[in-house]
């Protein structure tokens, strides 16, 4: 099904295969060339990109629970990395700015 996308229909009939698997999911146009479907299952965040001749994809593994702490959010907004890996949410292996 996946491989078969070419035009509007086809991405409908992928919406309509989330929403058959009990999927919400939201459309956002954040490209110029292209619409890209977000969903949620358990442990990923699916980005999906429709472009006029193919399909791209993002998945995102990790833990998405609701946090609190106001100092952490900070460091996240400034891209503090040294103290984001002090704090164990930043991997050594990756850069920021």
């Amino acid at each position: 099904m996946i491989n078969d996308v070419k035009n509007l229909g086809d991405i409908l009939k992928f919406l309509d295969y989330l929403t058959e698997n009990s999927l919400k999911f939201d459309i956002k146009q954040s490209r110029s060339d292209s619409l890209m479907v977000t969903f949620t299952v358990i442990l990923f965040r699916v980005e999906v990109d429709f472009f006029v001749d193919h399909i791209e994809y993002s998945y995102f593994i990790g833990d998405e629970w609701v946090k609190d702490d106001l100092r952490v959010l900070d460091h996240i907004i400034r891209e503090d990395p040294s103290k984001l890996r002090e704090l164990g949410i930043l991997p050594q292996s990756i850069r920021l700015r």
